[in-house]
């Protein structure tokens, strides 16, 4: 049987019934390692229904917006859902890869996962499996465990794409991993993959990017804005570490640049609903740098493992209209890592610290 829809080329051709079975025993495929990449989602299109469903979806997470559903799920299906498909479905055109009819963010995944396929095929041969799902929207978690466990894979390690730990991400992801595993008769050991936000080699691969993108530019930025995604300051009280992580993040990029203090700073975007978010919001402090005379910065989005509506429409967009709007002058956006090669090394390096014991 072939995945069709994933594309995987999973074939379960070579599915025999155990020795010493009767001969009506289901068959059972020759025994592997799963490899399953997830990253947050994407709708399937820019059109108010297909926008709708994907935020009905992200906005019901009770991880994203931890409100009493009483209070919110009046709002978001009566007044939200009514109107932000509209403007969400504007952002998704202005960015969407019309050429494949889909968003960046499964583009780029897709050749993500095409890249360490090959890489863990030439490192273990035909004992993985790899391929990748979303937390919202298609492929879903569940679709893609179970083909997994139709495939033969016996054990599973589950990669959530976000280098900094935080509750709205990668542990929703887990959430939709293991509540996908509870309809299964036989559940596969798992390992979940932790945050990678200080390993050497994802902090190499962002300063590589770093340096490349001010070796192209003749006038080098005044400073350097990592701006990562923002979550409720009541999050960080309550435990979550992912501000803590993303100030480290920052700390080893500089240090590896071999920067003094002034020249980077960090900044959290994408703030949502009433309460107070994580401090200094990047709108607001690209537009104080410029008016304090840093007339030339640079943007990187360290949080992100693949460019998406938060990078290429907010931070190259409304991020930069700020900026501008300020008195800025220069505003050069970095892309996120991306399929480059040194960040395909990187994940590839996580993925084989955390396969010792099942894969040596």
């Amino acid at each position: 049987m072939l995945d069709a829809k994933s594309g995987t080329g999973v074939s379960l051709a070579d599915a025999r019934c155990p020795a010493h079975a009767p001969a009506d025993h289901p068959k059972i495929a020759p025994a592997k390692v799963g490899i399953l990449l997830a990253n947050l989602g994407t709708p399937d299109n820019y059109d108010y229904w297909s926008m709708r469903r994907y935020l009905n979806e992200f906005l019901s997470d009770r991880r994203v917006i931890d409100y009493s559903p009483w209070i919110w799920q009046p709002l978001l299906q009566l007044i939200i859902l009514t109107k932000r498909p509209f403007s969400s479905g504007a952002n998704y055109k202005s960015i969407w890869n019309h050429d494949k009819g889909e968003s960046p963010l499964m583009t780029i995944t897709k050749d993500q996962t095409a890249k360490i396929k090959d890489r863990m095929a030439a490192r273990y041969g035909s004992d993985v499996m790899v391929d990748f799902c979303m937390r919202y929207g298609n492929p879903s978690t569940e679709s893609k465990v179970r083909a997994m466990i139709e495939a033969g894979c016996q054990k599973i390690l589950f990669f959530p794409l976000y280098p900094q730990y935080a509750g709205a991400t990668s542990a929703t992801a887990n959430d939709q991993f293991f509540r996908a595993l509870m309809k299964e008769k036989w559940q596969p050991p798992v390992r979940i993959v932790p945050p990678y936000f200080d390993d050497p080699v994802y902090i190499d691969a962002l300063a590589q990017s770093v340096e490349r993108a001010y070796d192209r530019m003749e006038d080098k930025p005044d400073i350097l804005v990592t701006s990562y995604h923002g979550v409720p300051k009541r999050y960080l009280m309550e435990g979550d570490p992912y501000h803590c992580q993303c100030q480290k993040t920052t700390r080893l990029l500089k240090e590896r640049l071999g920067w003094e203090d002034e020249r980077i700073t960090t900044t959290f975007q994408s703030r949502f609903g009433p309460e107070e978010w994580l401090q200094p919001y990047t709108v607001e402090e690209v537009a104080r740098l410029a008016e304090q005379g840093k007339r030339k910065i640079a943007v990187i989005a360290p949080a992100f493992s693949a460019d998406c509506i938060e990078t290429l429409e907010e931070i190259n967009e409304e991020i930069r209209e700020s900026f501008e709007h300020a008195g800025g002058e220069q505003f050069t956006y970095i892309p996120c890592l991306n399929d480059d090669d040194a960040h395909v090394a990187a994940l590839s390096g996580v993925i084989e610290r955390n396969l010792k014991g099942w894969l040596d």
